[in-house]
């Protein structure tokens, strides 16, 4: 699909729904004053089109009211909302849209860099929906040289700027993630198929896990976390797991629970806080906190 397109679907949905109930005239004056139309009115016809491309593509159906004024609405808003890959594509495409409609201001907006491997993304989107095997040269960061084998790509997850591949790995026998930045070579294999097993979901199969590192032994425990006031903002508005609740609150602090697996991703995430968030509970992980801070505390104290 043509970019320019998809960037006229991703338009039309976000003037609806901002607009909640909208007639088509009024539609295409706010599409005339879109860079995106040139000046050109918006045909009924084309308009049409564009709604049953949305649908399909986004699976947002655009439904008029067929009384009054004839306004077009958004029919599955909550569905809209969800942190789903439809809404995060119609984010990703909707910032390019804005980005490109400023260009005037290109030095003053300011991104962070991606690592390397979104050439490899559509390739395995491609080999996923088909059912086909891949065959990739890998280079893990423990490792000092480059192996390559075959995998059958489960799901794919984004995770702090880099995403990962899940894939059954039949050399070992079990489900494996690789980090697309560390892909050197990838193909698909048309004739190597597979199937997902009916039992694997990729939502539970993260369920007990902060992020892409999933470890079976990992301790499960409720974790308690205290907040400074100013962090728990940041908790309280970007949740570290689903399961997170804030049992506490008051002026100079917050108590948050959630119950995950504890491992070295998790482990790092709470050291990026730094002094804003302690551990309360396990003990065992509050413990194993303040090693890694008296560990490091050593370090800037040491004398050469």
């Amino acid at each position: 699909m043509a970019t320019n397109l998809l960037n006229k679907y991703v338009w039309l949905v976000e003037t609806i729904y901002k607009a909640k109930r909208i007639n088509y005239g009024e539609l295409n004056k706010k599409w005339l004053e879109c860079e995106l139309s040139d000046g050109v009115d918006l045909p009924a016809r084309t308009f049409h089109k564009w709604r049953v491309g949305v649908e399909e593509l986004f699976g947002l159906n655009i439904e008029c009211e067929h009384r009054g004024s004839y306004r077009y609405y958004i029919a599955d808003t909550g569905e809209f909302k969800d942190g789903n890959i439809r809404r995060w594509l119609l984010n990703t495409i909707s910032i390019s849209n804005l980005l490109a409609g400023n260009r005037q201001l290109k030095d003053r907006i300011v991104l962070e860099n991606v690592p390397s491997g979104q050439e490899y993304l559509s390739d395995i989107i491609e080999a996923m929906k088909k059912s086909h095997c891949i065959n990739m040269t890998y280079q893990s960061y423990w490792k000092e040289k480059s192996h390559t084998f075959d995998v059958e790509p489960y799901c794919v997850k984004l995770f702090k700027q880099r995403w990962y591949l899940v894939a059954h790995n039949p050399h070992y026998g079990k489900i494996m993630i690789y980090g697309l930045d560390r892909i050197h070579q990838l193909k698909i294999l048309p004739d190597a198929r597979f199937k997902v097993p009916d039992t694997f979901r990729p939502d539970e199969y993260f369920d007990e896990y902060f992020g892409v590192i999933v470890d079976g032994e990992a301790r499960m425990a409720c974790v308690r976390l205290k907040a400074s006031a100013g962090q728990a903002n940041y908790l309280r508005s970007l949740p570290l797991h689903h399961s997170q609740q804030e049992v506490e609150r008051t002026n100079s602090y917050s108590i948050f629970e959630l119950n995950v697996r504890i491992t070295y991703d998790f482990l790092q995430e709470i050291l990026h806080n730094g002094e804003n968030v302690e551990v309360l509970e396990p003990l065992w992980f509050r413990e194993e906190i303040a090693g890694v801070a008296h560990r490091m505390s050593d370090k800037y104290n040491k004398q050469d």
